[in-house]
């Protein structure tokens, strides 16, 4: 008769899932990197942890209140447009109808998507919702950022390259209104 191993307590078992120590351990690790997401998997376990801004990305048209309305002054115009170029019509006289779309993370701003590639959006562009208008780079990451109306963009708030806060205007558009 053949006798059965016995389990050392010092080998952990394979089929059981991590203790909240290790979770713990695990979630310290990724707050002192800078981690927004965590996976690991092997034969026996999946673990997936995600901190919840890390779904601002694509989550934030939904989260987002009500918008604030931002008064600002509307760009210059160039005193003399190029040959043959469309003018930009006439901003409107009242800025209380813009619609300003801010940062929802810390990052870098981009204008566009690659260095020396044209811009997603300039000031006399008409832009539809969800149309990509700048990427925001936050730990390597390249976060798009869509506007959540159409409209006209009236202002850009950020210069390409420059480093953006929460909450921060990026965007002052002139709702289209329906006809």
């Amino acid at each position: 008769m053949k006798a059965k191993p016995k389990k050392s307590p010092a080998q952990p078992q394979r089929n059981s899932a991590p203790d909240l120590a290790q979770i713990s351990e695990i979630l310290a690790f990724m707050e002192q990197h800078g981690l927004d997401e965590f996976e690991y998997q092997n034969s026996h376990v999946h673990i997936r942890l995600r901190k919840a801004s890390s779904q601002i990305g694509h989550a934030f048209r939904a989260q987002q209140p009500a918008p604030d309305i931002f008064s600002a002054a509307p760009p210059a115009a160039s005193a003399s447009p190029a040959a043959g170029a469309p003018q930009a019509p006439a901003p409107p006289e009242s800025t209380a109808d813009l619609h300003v779309i801010k940062s929802p993370i810390v990052g870098t701003f981009y204008s566009a998507p690659t260095p020396g590639a044209a811009p997603f959006a300039r000031p006399g562009d008409h832009v539809d919702a969800g149309q990509v208008l700048c990427i925001i780079e936050a730990m390597k990451l390249m976060n798009e950022i869509e506007s959540d109306v159409a409209g006209e963009v009236m202002r850009i708030f950020v210069e390409n390259g420059q480093p953006v806060e929460y909450g921060e205007p990026l965007f002052a558009i002139h709702p289209s209104r329906k006809q």
